[in-house]
Order: C-alpha cells, then structure tokens, then sequence
C-alpha cells in the first residue's frame, strides 16, 4: 500500500498544476460531494442515493450519481437502464467519463458503474491514472452523489475520505446498527484527517421516533467513544411505495412524489442545504487522496 500511494503522490505532484483550482459548478461554487454509503447490504443505500439526487434536481441543481460499485453496480438497474459503457470504459482508456455519462428523463445525470472490478485498488499504474484524471470532468456539476459499494473496502474509505459530506445509511435492524456503528469506526480510525460532514439517515422506520431512538443512540456512542460528531439528517419511513417502485425500476420520488418516502428524502435534502460545507477541496483534494495516499 506504502508503495503504491507514493506511485500516487509522485503522480499527482506532476500534475498538480492541472487541479489547483477548485471545481466549480453552473452557478460558480465547488461541487458538492457527498457520498453514500452502508456495510450491509440491502439497506436502502442505492435508492436514497438516486431519489436524493432527484429532490436536489428539482431544486434547480445540477446533479451526478456516479455508481462507484465496480463490482455490482445498481444505480442504471434502478432506473431501468441499460447503458452502452460504463466505468469499465473508462478504465481502459476506451472512453472518456462525459462520454460514459448519460442524461436521464429525470433530470439527473449518471456515471455507470462497471462489473468485474472489485476493488479500484487492483488497477495497474496507467489505469489508476486515467481514472483519476476523469474524475475530475465531474467537477461541473453542482452536486455529485457517489453511491459505493456496500462495505469498508479500501476504495469505499478512499471516496469517503474525499467526500465533503458522507451519510451512513442504516435501518432499524440490529444487526444494521451495528454495522452502522462499525463503519463509522473504521472512518474514525483509518482516515487520519477526517475534515467532512459524517451524517446519519435511519430508513425503513415505522414512526419518526423510532428514527429519533436509534440516532440518539448512535451519535451518544459515538461521540463517547470515537470522539466524533454524527449528524441526524432524517429518516425515511418504510412506504409500500417504495417497494412498488423498485420493482417498476422507477424512483419512488417520481412515482408517488407526496408519499411518505419522497417527502422524508426531500425534507433530508432540506437538511443537507442547511448545514455547513466543509472545505474538503473538492475534487482537487479526491485526485490526490485517491488510494488512501494522503489519508
């Protein structure tokens, strides 16, 4: 690892003139990364990242959801969508990321993931190296959601430590609090300078003071015992329309926009507008941390 993060840094000092500047959105500001993310799988994590991205749309912004699970990506599945290339093209130099981009009916754009790669960690030098410079043709947007694969691989810690803002996506089960809890662990202890906003979305919850049981529960241990502040975003309600839209591969937001999910998720964006951006560099500072280099 020691080896190929100093492959890394030498790479990125040669072309540190090329990400100096921060990126910028339409209306001028650094994109705003946030990156979705769980350890158990099945939790909800794909579709808060798609229907998030969607509530942020309708705000008037410009959004990405790049699906950074190179080994089973969901996010085109989700949305009923068969995309000709994907992060796989990238990788091998076959296509750019705005050529791999595709616009959606939704009003969202989005960066397919690519099956066969289980970690970004094993790609060789070249590699790396393409997919590190097309990262930053990202930097347009406004928002860019990164939904990862579930887990605490390396590449998952690597965007999360990039990222200006990471949600922990649980539900009420105890075995997904627990790995909740365990995550935000790892976060805590292998990201040695951890400079973003760590928020919490409880999903799938019958009332809201389940929600509010199971965060309170979640930022006290954390704060005893990681010494790390965790933010309440929300939570979500567990909505049959959210099971009716997935099987129809269609956002929930867009099939019954004043059900209870679509207005949990809008209220969460409302929460995300309101709290501080943390100046974690953008994607300037996601180029040189990649890999776990600066970490």
């Amino acid at each position: 690892m020691e080896d190929q993060a100093e492959k890394l840094r030498e790479m990125m000092r040669q072309k540190n003139s090329s990400y100096e500047k921060p990126s910028k959105g339409k209306d001028g500001k650094k994109a705003r990364i946030i990156t979705v993310t769980s350890v158990k799988g099945g939790v909800g994590k794909t579709n808060v990242s798609v229907n998030l991205a969607l509530a942020y749309a309708r705000a008037g912004r410009k959004v990405v959801v790049m699906d950074a699970d190179l080994g089973l990506a969901n996010v085109n599945v989700m949305l009923n969508m068969i995309p000709k290339f994907n992060l796989y093209h990238v990788i091998r130099k076959q296509k750019t990321m705005k050529e791999i981009m595709v616009e959606t009916e939704y009003g969202i754009s989005i960066v397919a993931g690519a099956s066969g790669f289980s970690k970004i960690a094993n790609l060789n030098e070249n590699e790396r190296q393409c997919f590190i410079e097309e990262l930053g043709t990202l930097s347009s947007a406004d928002i860019v959601i990164i939904d990862t694969s579930a887990g605490v691989s390396s590449n998952v810690l690597d965007f999360v430590a990039a990222a200006d803002d990471s949600v922990i996506i649980t539900t009420p089960e105890p075995t997904a609090i627990t790995d909740a809890y365990g995550i935000i662990k790892i976060i805590a202890t292998e990201i040695n300078s951890l400079n973003m906003g760590l928020k919490l979305v409880v999903n799938r919850v019958k009332n809201a003071a389940e929600g509010a049981k199971i965060a309170d529960r979640m930022i006290n241990i954390t704060s005893q015992f990681l010494n790390l502040k965790l933010e309440y975003l929300g939570f979500i309600y567990d909505d049959s329309a959210v099971s009716q839209a997935v099987l129809k591969q269609r956002p929930f937001m867009v099939v019954d926009p004043k059900c209870k999910a679509s207005q949990c998720v809008q209220h969460i964006m409302g929460r995300m507008e309101k709290t501080e951006v943390r100046d974690n560099g953008g994607f300037g500072n996601m180029l040189k941390r990649m890999f776990r280099g600066e970490s």
